[in-house]
């Protein structure tokens, strides 16, 4: 078998582990009864969930570096130890501290690992479907919740959140190590026979040569990905942290009927991944993002609106929003490698996604912030990530014209 067909078995590997990875997303289902089992409060408990968000980049960049010695095979074994090994801990906690340790840190460390392996390699295979396939890999990633939420919600009713830690976490830690096997070294440079790069645009990134981490932090560019995926990340990652309890708060609604919340927002995020991720191929990555940051804006302010018993329009308001999530996550990782090159790609879109580090702080306390100070009302963290998302379209539009002048440069001067 050649190596153009090998590469949809290494795919197939790495939306499984991801799979697993993105169980995360089913937090807001250990929310509640955490909180309810211990008498912590709402926002120190979603301090978990921000931990583990705010550490794994930095697996992320280590990781990119160690699979380039190693392969990404060994760094994706590595990762589930330490992912599955944290959530099993988890089930030993009797203290804020031993869950932040078990499942913000090491959990954490383990799911940068494998994050970075799975889609910096998966996506060297596939420079032609650069973005379709970046999305269906991050897919994997955010689909975790539609099947762990209820099943999680199944074991926490019947066993509690302590015995679901410890049975999850080995559920985890077997798939992920087995599956590592399959996973195959992307050959440097790697194109498939009769594929050639398309012609660029305004709307899609000036391509240069590839640059180190170094290099890339150095380009202002940089930090304007930094703020937009930032800024993309923020208002999903408050509606899935807070989902469960949104829904019975907002809506009125059992653990039970919000558990299948999570769960449509995990299936919205994950069609988000691969449907957006295959228009910006086509349509170009600056064409599709201010599309994404308005109906993330219109969604927060119709959120605003919902009241009790009214969870229809709830599952649809929150469902948008985790499909624009899932687009940011599925469009990034291509623009970073259309921006800075796909050699470097595993450790500069580990940079990158710190900028998810900084939405998972955001949005959860925001969240959590706001009901505190507000008697339970969530209205203004809704208003606040609104007006974040405008500004979101604001610096796509700066991008775009920014690009339209270098291309023009580079069009007078013969170089294309």
């Amino acid at each position: 078998m050649d190596l153009k067909k090998k590469r949809w078995f290494v795919l197939s590997a790495s939306l499984l582990i991801n799979l697993c990875i993105g169980s995360g997303y089913a937090w807001s289902v250990f929310a509640g009864p955490l909180v309810k089992t211990f008498g912590w409060t709402a926002a120190a408990t979603a301090l978990t969930f921000t931990i583990a968000n705010a550490v794994s980049p930095a697996t992320m960049i280590t990781g990119g570096k160690i699979q380039d010695k190693y392969g990404p095979g060994w760094v994706i074994f590595a990762g589930g130890i330490l992912y599955g090994g944290g959530i099993c801990l988890s089930g030993l906690a009797s203290s804020l501290a031993w869950l932040y340790i078990c499942y913000g840190i090491i959990a954490g460390f383990g799911m940068g690992l494998v994050y970075s392996c799975t889609i910096a390699n998966t996506v060297k295979f596939f420079p032609d479907k650069r973005g379709l396939v970046a999305g269906l890999v991050t897919a994997g990633y955010g689909s975790g919740a539609i099947i762990f939420a209820p099943v999680a919600q199944w074991l926490i009713a019947g066993s509690g959140v302590l015995f679901t830690f410890k049975t999850l976490g080995i559920i985890y830690l077997i798939v992920i190590t087995v599956s590592s096997k399959f996973i195959l070294t992307a050959p440097a440079g790697y194109k498939p026979e009769g594929w050639e790069p398309p012609q660029i645009n305004a709307g899609s990134a000036i391509a240069g040569k590839d640059k180190t981490w170094s290099q890339m932090i150095a380009d202002p560019l940089f930090y304007l990905l930094l703020i937009m995926l930032t800024i993309g990340t923020s208002a999903g990652l408050m509606i899935i942290s807070q989902a469960s309890m949104l829904a019975q708060e907002v809506a009125g609604v059992s653990p039970s009927k919000a558990a299948f919340a999570v769960s449509a927002i995990a299936v919205a995020n994950t069609s988000g991944r691969i449907i957006w991720g295959w228009i910006s191929d086509k349509a170009g990555r600056y064409n599709v993002l201010p599309v994404m940051y308005g109906i993330s804006a219109l969604m927060m302010v119709l959120l605003s609106s919902v009241g009790e018993g009214q969870f229809v329009k709830f599952v649809l308001f929150v469902s948008a929003t985790g499909f624009c999530f899932g687009g940011f996550m599925g469009v990034f990782p291509a623009l970073t490698a259309d921006s800075f090159g796909i050699k470097n790609n595993g450790i500069n879109y580990g940079f990158i996604f710190s900028g998810f580090a900084i939405g998972g702080y955001i949005g959860p306390i925001l969240a959590a912030t706001v009901k505190s100070a507000n008697n339970g009302d969530y209205t203004n963290a809704f208003y606040i990530s609104a007006v974040m998302s405008v500004f979101g379209i604001l610096l796509t539009i700066l991008i775009r014209s920014i690009n339209k002048k270098n291309l023009n440069a580079i069009v007078k001067g013969g170089n294309v």
